[in-house]
């Protein structure tokens, strides 16, 4: 029997800001993909059917609580490198890319999965370790490694922006812990260091897109044509758009990937900045109701993961907008509930399970390490 406290404390007002975030996306990828004349199911019929997935997966994952799902986070997480691994020798390849694996008829992104599989394994490492010094950096050297399996798996596909988004992720819970001042210091300047070194390691393609996002105007129909493209639609847009499927940049199939990685140009073509506005405070509502529950975590595992879970959240938002904004150089990272995606969805509807099963247990003492 559910205990009628879990009831009552369940976050009502973050699975109405999710089902309002949800309804915007779905009108958008209407509008994003009504000119498509591709058979089979359309793109925001498919999208809707995730979302009611997605809620199913959220309360799913709410009622087994966090307690249960560190019992299961590191065969979890080995579950995940092992598909990730399974992508290399027999993903689907497009574009380039090797990063689905065709499951009968569902096809999933593993490197989704890895996202959460890395914020479960970290907060249960650090949830069995009682410490109340910040920590050195050699001590977290096993956890940092454990979480760059995953990533340098994903970069192999290849996929960079998953794969930093990973790291990010896995830094953000990381940091929560505490890390003396001198040590991440020390990390800071390594990191710069290495920084040469991986660019030797990147893709031309991907070493192109940097050149493109530094000077757009020096391969405006090559690689940086979807940067270019991306800046029209959202200028266009001005105040309040032009309208629902009104919007010509997009229409007229002028900016690519209007359905996933550029979904939000779309957005603020048709309704402008007051639409995108709408988008992002409802984002940021998202955000804050997570942070609120981090903030009243009546233990450690209960704030790291919903610290990892809301990162999962706040990093693609940022890196999206300031992707299609031309802030960031493109990587291919999708908008949260915007951007189409089954994997990338029940991920972040599993992620938001983990905000509420914290949530509804915050009358549960427990010592706060």
């Amino acid at each position: 029997m559910i205990d009628r406290r879990l009831v009552a404390n369940f976050d009502w007002l973050l699975l109405a800001l999710v089902l309002a975030l949800g309804a915007c996306g779905v009108a958008n990828l209407y509008s994003a993909a009504s000119s498509f004349h591709g058979g089979g199911t359309p793109v925001f019929l498919k999208q809707s059917y995730w979302i009611g997935l997605g809620v199913g997966v959220m309360m799913a994952v709410a009622v087994v609580g966090p307690q249960r799902l560190s019992t299961i986070a590191y065969p979890f997480y080995g579950l995940v490198v092992v598909l990730l691994i399974a992508v290399l020798f027999w993903g689907k390849v497009v574009g380039g890319s090797q990063r689905w694996l065709v499951l009968g008829p569902v096809v999933l992104q593993p490197s989704e999965l890895a996202r959460l599989a890395v914020v479960l394994m970290l907060a249960t490492y650090f949830q069995r370790r009682d410490q109340s010094e910040p920590y050195r950096l050699l001590q977290l050297l096993p956890p940092l490694g454990l979480a760059f399996v995953p990533a340098l798996l994903i970069l192999k596909e290849p996929d960079l922006g998953t794969c930093l988004l990973v790291l990010i992720v896995a830094v953000s819970v990381i940091l929560v812990n505490g890390v003396k001042l001198r040590d991440l210091a020390i990390a800071s300047v390594g990191l710069i260091l290495v920084l040469p070194v991986g660019w030797r390691f990147m893709k031309d393609y991907q070493k192109r897109r940097i050149f493109s996002f530094l000077d757009p105007e020096s391969d405006p129909l090559g690689s940086a044509y979807h940067l270019i493209q991306s800046k029209i639609a959202v200028g266009s847009g001005q105040f309040t758009g032009k309208g629902f499927m009104a919007g010509t940049q997009t229409q007229l199939h002028f900016l690519p990937e209007q359905h996933t990685d550029f979904a939000f140009s779309v957005l603020a073509e048709e309704w402008g900045f007051m639409g995108a506005m709408v988008v992002l405070l409802l984002l940021a509502g998202i955000i804050y109701r997570g942070l609120s529950t981090a903030y009243r975590a009546k233990d450690r595992q209960g704030l790291l993961l919903v610290v990892g879970a809301t990162a999962l959240i706040f990093w693609p938002a940022i890196i999206n907008v300031g992707m299609v904004l031309g802030l960031f150089p493109v990587v291919g990272i999708p908008l949260p509930f915007i951007s189409y995606g089954g994997s990338s969805l029940i991920t972040t509807m599993a992620a938001l399970g983990l905000i509420q099963g914290v949530a509804m247990r915050r009358f549960v003492f427990h010592s706060r390490r």
